[in-house]
């Protein structure tokens, strides 16, 4: 066990995807004391019983009880992973309170107890927003161009403040920020993931955004990495390479329907019925994408990822509940069609 390593964790979202299973990560390791799992939701049997000898503790993180429980099991490390609800659930007044004010609760929570040490937030790319004059790399010092003015962009934008101001009037508190890029995995369910799962996959007609991706894998150690070896700061975490939108949609062998920008948002409304939509606020995303520098990654943080973007694309593909509408050998034949055709026409 090494001088840096956290003694008692505290874990806030504990019924999610990302801060359950840093949980039952954390419970497993045995230089960790004390593990203390956080929702206002109960789990699911499965993931409680991953947890092993964790607490699980049902409260409300934007209520003052959470302070009493930093108080009780003397924490000297927050992970808030809360903010993981927004890959799923829709934006509501109700989830920029979960949001907001949860993280202001328990920014104030970690300012006023005396054994917290260090803080983690797990944060996302949507804090720079996407627009046409986006540079090629976001680094951690770019400031968005367009900065979001609503939904979980700017939640986020606010909940890092929540974040720096802790770590201004508590220097002795090591703040970590950790910007996500979109997560993609076999399990884990995200927006991106109930996209490019469509069988007919709208986008923007007359653009090719380039994105990256995170596997759900490589998500999860880049918090543990940043609970057990932390380095105070903030830092883009996504695999190397870019895909465009168009080869992600032909790699999973289904279709693009190119439509105006406007259209996006409503189109997907419909095809996705009950999955988790595209909202108005990431038409934007799709339409220029979103690219991050992840230097400090490694030399700062000190956390490589196991995954490439494309490998991660590969493997939601492979293992993921997408059906192919067009298999990988019906593309080839068309491409061979099209070669063909256009060698006969020269």
């Amino acid at each position: 066990m090494t001088e840096t390593a956290p003694r008692s964790v505290l874990v806030t979202g504990a019924s999610t995807f990302l801060g359950g299973y840093l949980v039952a990560r954390l419970a497993a390791n045995p230089d960790v004391e004390r593990v203390v799992a956080v929702d206002s939701r109960v789990p699911t049997k499965d993931l409680m019983r991953r947890m092993g000898r964790a607490d699980f503790l049902r409260l409300d993180i934007r209520r003052p009880a959470v302070a009493k429980a930093i108080a009780q099991y003397d924490v000297d490390t927050v992970v808030h992973a809360a903010p993981s609800i927004m890959d799923s659930a829709e934006h509501s007044a109700a989830i920029k309170e979960l949001n907001v004010v949860g993280t202001m609760q328990v920014a104030a929570a970690c300012q006023r107890s005396p054994s917290v040490k260090r803080l983690v937030l797990r944060s996302s790319a949507m804090v720079y927003g996407a627009g046409p004059s986006d540079p090629g790399f976001f680094t951690e010092g770019t400031p968005a161009r367009r900065e979001p003015r609503n939904g979980y962009g700017r939640d986020l934008i606010d909940m890092e403040g929540y974040a720096r101001g802790l770590s201004r009037r508590r220097q002795d508190v090591e703040v970590s920020i950790l910007r996500f890029q979109s997560i993609l995995g076999p399990r884990i369910r995200t927006r991106m993931s109930a996209y490019l799962s469509l069988p007919v996959v709208p986008t923007v007609f007359g653009f090719q955004p380039r994105l990256q991706f995170l596997h759900e894998e490589d998500a999860l150690a880049a918090l543990e990495h940043a609970t057990l070896e932390p380095r105070p700061g903030t830092f883009n975490v996504a695999g190397d390479g870019v895909v465009t939108l168009s080869q992600a949609v032909h790699r999973a062998g289904h279709v693009e329907l190119p439509v105006p920008q406007g259209l996006i948002s409503p189109i997907v409304g419909v095809l996705q019925s009950s999955r988790p939509g595209i909202r108005s606020e990431q038409a934007p995303y799709l339409t220029y994408g979103r690219v991050l520098d992840t230097a400090r990654m490694r030399s700062e943080l000190g956390f490589e990822p196991r995954y490439t973007s494309l490998e991660t694309l590969d493997d939601f593909i492979d293992r993921g509940r997408t059906e192919p509408v067009i298999t990988a050998d019906a593309w080839d034949g068309f491409a061979r069609r099209a070669v063909a055709a256009a060698t006969a026409l020269q």
